[in-house]
């Protein structure tokens, strides 16, 4: 029988890290966007020139592409009040957590996914959430992520796996790994075409990719790098 994999892509560092994993381990393999009003929208625009990238350079994996999909979650960046939704400082809250945090995103994410994922035959539902290089998020941890797997099985009826292959390592470790399964194709293509910042700044080329440079995002990105390039 025939694996298939959904994997939620928001072309970024990680979920094309997710993406290449995803194609090594599966027959069958279909991506996910979520448009939810981010103020780093211009990533949506990145996601298709990195699928655009890995067919070309990957023809065994190219085979395996199929449908890709953007879901208008508009109304979650309405009700969200935070700084990746708006245009203000980035800052920590009261609670501790960055005012980054999109309250719910990942949980409406993976509950989406695993609908289509429902439809359309597709039973490992692949995320890029990580509790180790992290902005504290309590919806990426893996505690969260097991109990949403239980209560998504439950309610559907169904037996879908959540896979999360970042989640133990940090992002030096994810550099290591996109080098490891596609090589320098795969990790010039993550450096030159992914987003991260949540800025939405693609106008300034760093050695690490594009982005503000300030951001914790960028600052995540440009410190996993600067690992990486150090132990080469």
């Amino acid at each position: 029988m025939a694996t298939k994999a959904l994997v939620l892509f928001s072309g970024g560092q990680d979920s094309t890290a997710c993406l290449a994993w995803a194609l090594t381990r599966f027959d069958h393999v279909e991506t996910i966007g979520f448009d939810y009003g981010q103020r780093h929208r211009i990533e949506l625009d990145c996601r298709l020139q990195v699928i655009r990238e890995i067919r070309q350079h990957f023809p065994e994996w190219a085979s395996k592409l199929g449908e890709d999909r953007v879901i208008d979650l508009s109304w979650l960046g309405q009700i969200s009040d935070c700084a990746l939704t708006d245009e203000r400082a980035i800052e920590l809250a009261e609670n501790g957590l960055p005012n980054t945090f999109v309250p719910g995103r990942n949980l409406v994410f993976f509950l989406i996914a695993s609908a289509i994922a429902y439809r359309r035959g597709l039973t490992s539902l692949v995320g890029g959430m990580c509790e180790t290089d992290f902005s504290g998020y309590p919806d990426c941890r893996e505690d969260t992520l097991k109990a949403l797997q239980v209560a998504t099985n439950l309610g559907m009826a169904s037996s879908f796996r959540f896979e999360t292959p970042l989640m133990w390592i940090d992002k030096q470790e994810t550099f290591d790994l996109i080098q490891q399964l596609g090589g320098q194709n795969l990790l010039d293509i993550a450096i030159e075409y992914t987003h991260t910042c949540y800025r939405g700044d693609r106008s300034q080329r760093h050695s690490w990719g594009y982005g503000c440079g300030e951001c914790p995002a960028c600052e995540l990105r440009k410190s996993g790098w600067e690992k990486y390039i150090s132990e080469k």
